[in-house]
């Protein structure tokens, strides 16, 4: 496996000062640099095949969003939101002293993605949104909030490893070594020597507390973000997925950036790109 460090940058919120993690592979003087960024109940682990592939190419920098892995645990769980990882994410792009990034986003990495590419100066040049899109089927979205906040627990690791496989069938067919690192990547032992899910529970308070009207107003400022997007983007989508809806993939396609659409078959939410035939559809558009 090629090397990789792992370092953290101090970011700011409301309630005070955090440290957010990150995983870097390839020449840390590379200009080139590419920002994975992971799903809601992910980390940045889940990069570590394309981070390989790519690592020739790019420095490719994978965060660990605050709550999540590595990084450290915000004081307010209200502040687990878009704004406040779009501003560690700023705050990470200085440290790694980026002028210009190309950002891949599964799911939650994908939202925050879009909202940097539509600032004004932004510093992404080529976006790719793992199956996320301005409009979210609610069914779905109420899915991964069942299991978001609950507070699991299990005696051994191959029980946690087993939740963790049966949670994530969406992600498609995995030999049985790669459902292994992929709850592997997701899970600790606590102080009683029992394994839970490696994030702070908190990130499930914002969700809850959401009400119907703000997810309709959440859409539509959404669709604006996507609107204001001027960099090339492609949108790739599990052709099984409860998330993107065929309808909204359509959409994406002819208004805003108009993305790329690829639909990965046998696949829900959300392609993990630890397969070669994947993680060349990424290789391909980004290095085009």
């Amino acid at each position: 496996m090629t090397q990789f460090r792992i370092d953290s940058v101090q970011c700011i919120s409301p309630a005070g000062l955090h440290r957010m993690a990150y995983k870097e592979w390839g020449d840390p003087q590379n200009p080139k640099v590419l920002l994975c960024v992971h799903g809601v109940t992910r980390v940045s682990d889940d990069f570590d095949n394309l981070a390989q592939a790519l690592c020739d190419e790019y420095r490719v920098v994978c965060p660990d969003v605050v709550g999540r892995g590595r990084s450290a645990w915000l004081r307010d769980p209200q502040h687990y939101q878009l704004p406040q990882y779009v501003a560690d994410m700023v705050t990470l792009l200085a440290r790694v002293n980026a002028e210009t990034v190309h950002w891949f986003g599964t799911s939650m990495g994908g939202l925050v993605g879009m909202l940097v590419a539509a600032q004004q100066e932004s510093p992404i040049s080529k976006l790719v949104l793992n199956d996320v899109g301005p409009a979210l089927n609610k069914a779905a979205l109420g899915r991964i909030g069942e299991y978001l906040g609950q507070a699991v627990r299990f005696a051994s690791f191959d029980e946690a490893a087993a939740y963790i496989r049966q949670i994530s069938q969406p992600f498609g067919p995995h030999s049985d070594e790669e459902w292994r690192k992929l709850a592997a990547d997701v899970l600790r032992q606590d102080e009683s020597g029992q394994w839970t899910r490696n994030y702070d529970l908190g990130i499930a308070v914002p969700i809850k507390a959401s009400k119907p009207e703000n997810a309709e107003q959440a859409e539509k400022l959404l669709w604006l973000t996507y609107d204001a997007i001027r960099c090339p983007t492609l949108l790739v989508r599990g052709a099984e997925s409860d998330l993107v809806s065929p309808e909204t993939a359509q959409a994406m396609t002819e208004r805003g950036p108009k993305a790329k659409l690829v639909e990965i078959a046998g696949v829900g939410h959300a392609p993990t790109f630890l397969h070669a035939d994947q993680i060349a559809i990424a290789k391909e558009f980004l290095l085009a």
